[in-house]
């Protein structure tokens, strides 16, 4: 198929979840379709990245992503249908891109990454949109626990946000969501997404083959993510305040050596100031590392995800690893894991902290943890499984 892939992002480098799924996707599909994406580029994104994503497409069009916090948009949007979103990513730029190539070439769909893209886009052709997140529920999650004179300002966005997500997804020929939980609340707007999940490098996120150090050893419980994303911000507030507390008294109780290991580029100091623990590390300098490697070194990934949908890489790519995961129920339920099998699940910051000393505690149930994700990595959420789901999706467009 000759495929025209929009997005709002450039898949390079891979620093975050979006980037990841699309740059893998991409690789595998490539070996089969011909693929011309047309993308939106950030000011940090060089020449190098552009010719990362050249190596896997036929054609790769970049156009300078507008700057979302600015005066211009803020007006435009108060006075306008269009939520603060929608209008940020409306870019004349990429318009006329995709305008001259629809001209030049003939596709066979088109996909579309992120629904806040679809207003530059006008065409007949079939159109696959891909919605990492409900983005409005995303928003609405993080409003609820702002506080309460921000909420009705907040709240006025959101309905729009939910309004133009709506409207998208009604001028998609397919729709697919990443998770079921994503899927069920479609269903429930009358929709009828395909579900394509998230993925894994299985070669590159490789089972650990040292065995569990003994507990004379330092315990490293690691939170990673990008802190420029309010559903990480969300997390690691909840872990210094509330959960890690209780993880830390359990184990100082024990002679344990502990350290909450916090990894990611650009941490801000409201993050930094939550605490002064000791036993609490802000490290930006790991993230330099690779992904794996780190997961290879920490004892636990803690990622307690309460703001946000679809599948979190994070704990893909530690259980892939063999790196025991505690999350919570949404997180789990979205992957189809079990607590006690694949990880370990707790509903509040008493059964995460719980969760997180019992499997140090235990070395067979650490064996097990560690073991059953790898292999529901394996069995699920290979990239190469998954693409071949995106492409069944591809199949009933174009028939």
């Amino acid at each position: 198929m000759k495929i025209l892939m929009i997005s709002s992002y450039l898949p390079y480098p891979l620093h975050s979840g979006g980037q990841v799924r699309l740059f893998n996707l991409v690789k595998e599909l490539s070996g089969k379709h011909e693929i011309t994406l047309i993308c939106e580029n950030r000011d940090h994104q060089t020449i190098e990245d552009v010719k990362a994503v050249e190596k896997i497409c036929k054609k790769v069009i970049t156009v300078a992503r507008r700057k979302q916090w600015s005066i211009e948009n803020i007006v435009k949007s108060v006075g306008s249908s269009q939520s603060f979103l929608v209008t940020g990513h409306t870019n004349l730029m990429m318009q006329k891109a995709i305008q001259q190539e629809l001209a030049k070439q003939k596709f066979d769909l088109i996909h579309v990454e992120t629904f806040y893209v679809m207003q530059n886009l006008v065409s007949n052709i079939p159109i696959v949109l891909v919605e990492h997140n409900i983005e409005y529920q995303v928003y609405k999650r993080f409003m609820d626990q702002t506080p309460l004179p921000v909420r009705p300002l907040l709240s006025w966005d959101i309905a729009k946000i939910k309004r133009n997500e709506e409207a998208a997804w009604s001028q998609a020929t397919e729709l697919v969501a990443v998770s079921d939980e994503d899927k069920k609340v479609m269903e429930q707007e009358g929709f009828s997404p395909a579900v394509v999940s998230n993925g894994v490098d299985i070669d590159k996120f490789s089972l650990k083959t040292q065995k569990k150090q003994s507990f004379d050893a330092q315990r490293k419980i690691l939170f990673i993510g990008d802190f420029k994303w309010l559903q990480n911000r969300d997390s690691v507030k909840f872990v210094i305040e509330e959960v890690w507390p209780r993880i830390s008294l359990k184990l100082k109780s024990e002679n344990v050596q502990h350290t909450l290991w916090i990894v990611g580029r650009h941490i801000p100091e409201s993050i930094r100031s939550l605490t002064n623990n000791p036993n609490v590390l802000f490290d930006e300098e790991s993230s330099a590392k690779s992904t794996p490697e780190i997961f290879q070194e920490a004892d636990v990934l803690l990622a307690p995800i309460r703001v946000g949908g679809g599948t979190s890489y994070k704990i893909l790519e530690s259980m892939a690893c063999g790196t025991p995961v505690v999350t919570m129920p949404l997180s789990a339920s979205a992957i189809h894991a079990n607590d006690g099998e694949q990880l370990m699940v707790g509903k509040n910051a008493s059964e995460l902290a719980e969760k997180t000393v019992s499997v140090l505690n235990d070395n067979k149930l650490y064996e097990k943890i560690g073991k059953g994700g790898r292999l529901l990595i394996e069995e699920k959420y290979s990239w190469k499984t998954i693409a071949k789901e995106l492409e069944k999706v591809y199949s009933q467009v174009v028939k």
